[in-house]
């Protein structure tokens, strides 16, 4: 398409809107131009050679328009191959998913597949899904910083509170896409790029970017569009009965369904625990009482029967201090009372000593004699 015509002419433009209508009756027809369905036709219409060739010439003219779109002879060829580069990946997942969902179909239908067999179409529907919403997510946050690029090169001047906020719309919607379901993040991802086209437009009627930018924006995003579309058909003819793709929200519901299992599980576990060492201990201070109370019993039982022998030996001394008090008592009767000891040494020594000296008497007068 024309470069002229994809800006706009805002002089042209209001000088055709100030422009008054001007009265011509010989442009005016006389006969009506719609056909009767019952009677005859009396007025002079036009042949139908004529309306064919109108009707051609109007259709023509709009195959050459869609045929000048998607020529895209105004875009760069570098940007052109690495734009059409980037289709690829969506395209063959949306193919994949067609193909493995008609094999799982006919699973369904025949008990196998015609080249996979059911379990094998599940895992790379398991893999291929989950890759396109990837996919579909760094893509659209790219698009969104086609916008900062163009800003930071000043192309059509500074608008950097417009041009930062569209960059920063697209990575925004696009990333939380990763976490839904499936369908919900397909869906998203689709008004993402949709919307992010209406966006493109006006800044390429705005003058914010290059002329071809436009057309080249439309056919990236009819291809990723309908690739989109197909994909949730053919996922949409799986059903729900041959399992569905897992995504990060459910990965992380189980992760924390199993965090909560398993702290259930730690708490029965430590309160299991106490109560047992609860059951212990208790058991432990009734056998420490029991045992306290038996040698408890046991010392006063031996108390009792070391008291009650100790009054039984007092008794018996008791009797046998009454027996020699009573014998005593009888000899005190019959017999002298003894002399001290000392008294009695006294008088041995005294009587030693009396008949030493007696001795010495008699000797004297044996010794005069013998002299003489």
């Amino acid at each position: 398409m024309s470069a002229k015509y994809e800006t706009r002419d805002t002089v042209r433009e209001e000088k055709i809107r100030n422009e008054k209508l001007r009265v011509d009756p010989d442009a005016v027809s006389t006969t009506s131009t719609v056909t009767p369905i019952f009677g005859e036709n009396k007025t002079n219409t036009p042949t139908h050679e004529a309306n064919d060739v109108d009707m051609l010439a109007g259709l023509t003219s709009d195959l050459r328009t869609v045929k000048d779109t998607f020529r895209l002879q105004d875009v760069p060829r570098e940007v052109l191959y690495i734009g059409m580069a980037g289709l690829v990946p969506y395209v063959a997942t949306t193919a994949s998913t067609l193909y493995l969902a008609w094999e799982l179909k006919l699973a369904h239908l025949n008990g196998m597949g015609y080249l996979v067999n059911r379990e094998t179409a599940e895992s790379l529907l398991h893999i291929l899904e989950p890759l396109q919403v990837g996919y579909g997510a760094v893509i659209l946050s790219f698009l969104g910083a086609i916008h900062w690029g163009l800003e930071f090169a000043g192309y059509g001047g500074r608008k950097s509170v417009r041009r930062y906020a569209i960059g920063l719309i697209a990575p925004a919607l696009a990333w939380p896409t990763i976490l839904l379901p499936l369908h919900e993040g397909l869906l998203t991802q689709f008004i993402g790029f949709t919307g992010m086209y209406f966006f493109d437009t006006s800044a390429t009627t705005a003058g914010l970017a290059p002329p071809w930018y436009n057309t080249y924006r439309f056919v990236l995003t009819f291809v990723v569009g309908a690739s989109i579309v197909l994909t949730l058909i053919g996922r949409g003819k799986i059903g729900d009965g041959f399992g569905s793709v897992p995504n990060p929200t459910e990965h992380l519901r189980q992760i924390r369904a199993e965090q909560r299992w398993n702290l259930e599980r730690e708490s029965s576990d430590k309160l299991t625990r106490l109560e047992i060492e609860e059951s212990k201990r208790r058991r432990n201070e009734s056998t420490t009482k029991s045992d306290e109370d038996e040698e408890k019993d046991s010392r006063e039982t031996s108390n009792e029967q070391e008291g009650s022998e100790k009054n039984e030996d007092e008794k018996e001394s008791g009797a046998k201090g009454d027996n020699e008090n009573e014998t005593l008592k009888g000899d005190k009767k019959t017999k002298p009372r003894a002399k001290p000891e000392e008294q009695q040494k006294s008088e041995s020594f005294s009587e030693k000593k009396e008949q030493k000296d007696s001795a010495g008497a008699a000797s004297e007068p044996k010794k005069n004699t013998e002299k003489k």
